[in-house]
């Protein structure tokens, strides 16, 4: 009889500054660079998946966030384990790396994880390797569509 894969839920941010998006660069021994939004797994003691995404923006960037709109959800299966990304379109109210503080920033071996302002239109974004792929399809044909979804 086979495992049921384990399930990790995870939150992330769209998070817009401007006409830009604001991604994680990420730079990891061993693997071409790629970026990401920033955001990570729903902890235990998480009030909420938006609380969730509210801890992970504190620790990753310094930063705090308007209202939260969740837009676009992405799964992906792999040997014994499902990954459920649920993704936010939210804007940056703060912003303070010097205050960042994640479990992530103390392991050298993980790489870097350096912040980028990316316009948000199909074509900023085409210009980086952006993960999950799912992601970069839903921007591809959404990515003008973000901020007027914080307006209503």
């Amino acid at each position: 009889m086979s495992e049921s894969p384990r399930l990790r839920r995870a939150v992330r941010a769209l998070l817009l500054d401007g006409d830009a998006l604001v991604l994680i660069r990420r730079t990891k021994p061993g693997r071409p660079v790629y970026w990401t939004t920033p955001g990570g797994k729903i902890e235990p003691d998480d009030a909420s998946p938006e609380a969730a995404l509210r801890r992970e923006l504190d620790e990753e960037l310094g930063a705090t966030a308007g209202p939260l709109r969740q837009v676009f959800a992405s799964g992906e299966l792999s040997p014994g384990r499902c990954r459920l990304d649920t993704f936010y379109v939210c804007r940056l109210i703060s912003m303070d790396l010097s205050r960042r503080h994640g479990p992530e920033f103390g392991a050298e071996a993980d790489g870097r994880y350096d912040v980028e302002h990316v316009t948000c239109t199909p074509a900023g974004l085409a210009s980086v390797d952006l993960v999950p792929r799912t992601l970069a399809a839903y921007l591809g044909d959404h990515a003008a569509d973000l901020a007027g979804l914080l307006a209503t």
